[in-house]
């Protein structure tokens, strides 16, 4: 599958996170569960369509056990965060991860935790670096 190709819109992603956490679910079990996630109410005709649409696009499949539908996603968490990941930083921060990083250090204060956290993904890329 093609990642780079792929176009998802926020309701979308929703679905697929539901997908992700859950596994094969009926369109009335996704619907259920995006209520309780969501604060904003959407209708069980929207989550359907958007199912539909999905299914087009390839990005989730049904699978039909004992006449019930149930949908699955196709597409890899890990890859779809990477791609919306790099979309973020290359249009919002021109391409740079130190941008966005700084941002999000500037904007949400880390705590302790987070901070000690940081210092030791930064020192394990370094060694990783290091060794290259």
């Amino acid at each position: 599958m093609d990642y780079n190709s792929i176009k998802i819109s926020d309701g979308e992603l929703n679905i697929l996170k539901i997908l992700w956490e859950n596994g094969a679910l009926t369109v009335r079990e996704i619907y259920e569960l995006s209520i309780l996630n969501k604060e904003k109410k959407v209708g069980y005709t929207t989550i359907l369509k958007q199912v539909q649409r999905m299914l087009q696009k390839g990005i989730i499949k049904r699978n039909e056990q004992l006449n019930i539908h149930k949908y699955l996603a196709v597409v890899e968490e890990n890859k779809i965060k990477n791609k919306l990941f790099n979309r973020l930083v290359n249009q919002v921060f021109k391409g740079s991860s130190t941008d966005l990083i700084l941002h999000a250090l500037g904007q949400n204060g880390p705590s302790q935790e987070e901070v000690e956290e940081i210092k030791a993904i930064l020192l394990k890329k370094k060694e990783e670096n290091d060794k290259q």
